[in-house]
């Protein structure tokens, strides 16, 4: 019996067999078809986005009078390093910049962090009541606002955030929409860990740094970027509330150097000034280097958090 029911198997094995083999073959060349559309694509959208920034990069390096006559171009053309040295004519002062610059990304983007993820912590606990009605109050934030005078007078007069470096660090501090996604992120970590812990005699500082903050590499991870990149390219502050010109960030302090440049165009052209005649000042290569050396930095960073911000930003963006 044992030897009938195993030929009778073996015998649906076998028809099933070329079936299964068909449909196999069939499901791998619609993978393989769907693939070389993908990387297809992929090759198109990265070709878009390299080409741009390859342009400037190359612009940066070309003299004024060539970008003027031949334009843009992918290809180097009449070498030139005069919009570099126009920028670094005084290295002390883009050396500041910078410094200030890097002081400010790395000491905001801490609080910023530290901020966002220990405000998701609390809003996502299930324990807490009024969970619902102060996340509405910080959306709320985000529709209206005390209008740019009230808040300028009350930073400038109340705080004293003119000319000092906490006028270019706090205003950016706290992001309503860092806050929602590590909230939404905190949310997907199991609160039994939370109830656990509580259970152990573990308070919420314990929580949030022993068990919270390490399963959140991701999220971390995200947030540093988006709060680094608002941090590096932010001028408007600046603007707002330093005065003094060793306080400039990297950003505000080259967009001064291309004000100067078009003031010096306007006064000899208006006023005939025979010092300035035949002289080209290399306005726009100087645009072209100054992107290269504001988003270089920032752009090298991005390779170390591709990883975890993918993972932080879906997972943020799902479970809400």
């Amino acid at each position: 019996m044992s030897s009938v029911t195993l030929k009778v198997s073996e015998g649906k094995k076998k028809t099933k067999t070329p079936a299964v083999t068909k449909q196999r073959k069939i499901r791998k060349v619609d993978e393989d078809i769907m693939n070389a559309i993908g990387i297809v694509i992929l090759s198109l959208v990265m070709f878009i986005c390299i080409v741009p920034f390859w342009t400037i990069i190359v612009s940066s390096f070309r003299s004024e009078s060539s970008l003027l006559t031949k334009g843009y171009s992918i290809l180097i053309k009449d070498f030139s390093l005069e919009a570099y040295e126009m920028v670094f004519r005084d290295p002390s002062k883009i050396l500041g910049a910078y410094r200030n610059t890097i002081m400010i990304t790395c000491i905001g983007t801490f609080c910023a962090v530290f901020m966002a993820t220990m405000t998701g912590y609390v809003l996502q606990r299930q324990d807490f009541p009024w969970r619902n009605k102060i996340s509405f109050f910080f959306f709320f934030t985000t529709l209206f606002s005390g209008g740019l005078v009230p808040t300028y007078l009350l930073n400038t007069k109340v705080f004293g955030f003119k000319n000092s470096y906490l006028g270019m660090i706090v205003p950016l501090m706290f992001s309503v929409w860092n806050m929602i996604i590590s909230k939404t992120f905190m949310r997907s970590i199991s609160f039994s860990l939370t109830e656990s812990a509580k259970l152990d005699g573990a308070n919420d500082i314990y929580i949030y740094f022993k068990i919270m903050f390490p399963l959140s590499k991701p999220l971390i991870a995200t947030l540093c970027l988006f709060s680094a990149l608002a941090y590096w390219n932010d001028w408007y502050f600046c603007m707002l509330y330093e005065s003094k010109e060793h306080m400039f960030n990297l950003q505000y302090f080259l967009n001064e150097i291309i004000n100067s440049i078009q003031a010096l165009k306007v006064i000899a052209s208006k006023g005939g000034d025979v010092s300035m005649t035949g002289i080209t000042l290399p306005q726009e290569t100087m645009k072209m280097a100054m992107t290269v050396i504001a988003t270089g930095p920032i752009v090298l960073l991005y390779p170390f958090v591709q990883k975890y911000f993918v993972k932080g930003l879906t997972i943020g963006s799902v479970k809400g």
